[in-house]
């Protein structure tokens, strides 16, 4: 039996478990099955995959995307610039295990992104600068599109949301929400920007995906700018995942 899992703490819930058990069925992939794994310390990762031994692959959820760098004996570029890990690679010789960390997040969002640009897509802005906007921020590095961060706090390397003018958004058509604003249950919330600046130029891409509508990409597109939500971007590095596993 081949093995694969999520790690993080806690796993009240997961995507990964419900689209991997779904994917060997309706494929009919045998021998194969996903479990979670909700470890309170990434200290137990070493002993989990030495008792686990038919595992072959791990997906990695919060809080341990960065902390688990440490525990691997390599990383892809993808995860080297951005920092964080959520997918691993399992090999073993001669007793010994071999932990590969790869970013999916990166493929994801890029994949799922670029069939929405279009050439006067040149600028983006985006909102929120935790661990979600890292991915995003390599990526339109990679597709030399240049980006202001925008905050709510002062920082060095961002801008407020007051800084968010009509004037801005004239030249700034690339928006992409990587806080948790809208994200159920507080549906209502969003970034606060003047979406009646926006028009058909502009595209508003949400890294949240529950609801499928949030806020934001509900009042941009009553503005005219074409809307996309993260829930393909899940898909893709659920599915890059797979590929890693098995390449």
């Amino acid at each position: 039996m081949r093995k694969f899992g999520l790690i993080g703490f806690p796993l009240s819930h997961s995507f990964s478990k419900k689209f991997f058990t779904e994917k060997f069925l309706n494929e009919n992939i045998p021998d194969c099955e996903y479990e979670l794994f909700p470890i309170e310390h990434i200290e137990l990762l070493p002993e989990l995959i030495s008792k686990n031994v038919e595992l072959e692959g791990l997906n990695v959820t919060i809080p341990y995307k960065l902390a688990v760098l440490p525990f691997l004996n390599e990383v892809d570029e993808a995860a080297e610039q951005i920092g964080a890990v959520n997918c691993i690679s399992i090999h073993r010789n001669n007793g010994k295990e071999l932990l590969t960390g790869y970013n999916t997040d990166a493929y994801g969002f890029e994949e799922s992104l670029k069939p929405m640009l279009n050439e006067h897509h040149k600028k983006a802005l985006i909102f929120g600068d935790g661990g979600a906007a890292k991915a995003v921020k390599y990526v339109l590095n990679k597709l030399s599109i240049p980006f202001i961060v925008v905050t709510r706090s002062p920082t060095l390397d961002s801008i407020l949301y007051d800084a968010v003018t009509s004037e801005l958004l004239q030249d700034y058509t690339v928006l992409i929400n990587t806080t948790p604003l809208g994200m159920s249950p507080n549906t209502e919330t969003c970034p606060d920007i003047p979406y009646e600046a926006l028009t058909e130029r502009h595209l508003a891409y949400d890294l949240v995906y529950n609801p499928e509508e949030t806020t934001f990409l509900a009042k941009s597109g009553t503005s005219g700018a074409s809307v996309k939500n993260g829930l393909e971007m899940l898909y893709l590095q659920a599915e890059r995942s797979w590929y890693i596993w098995n390449k």
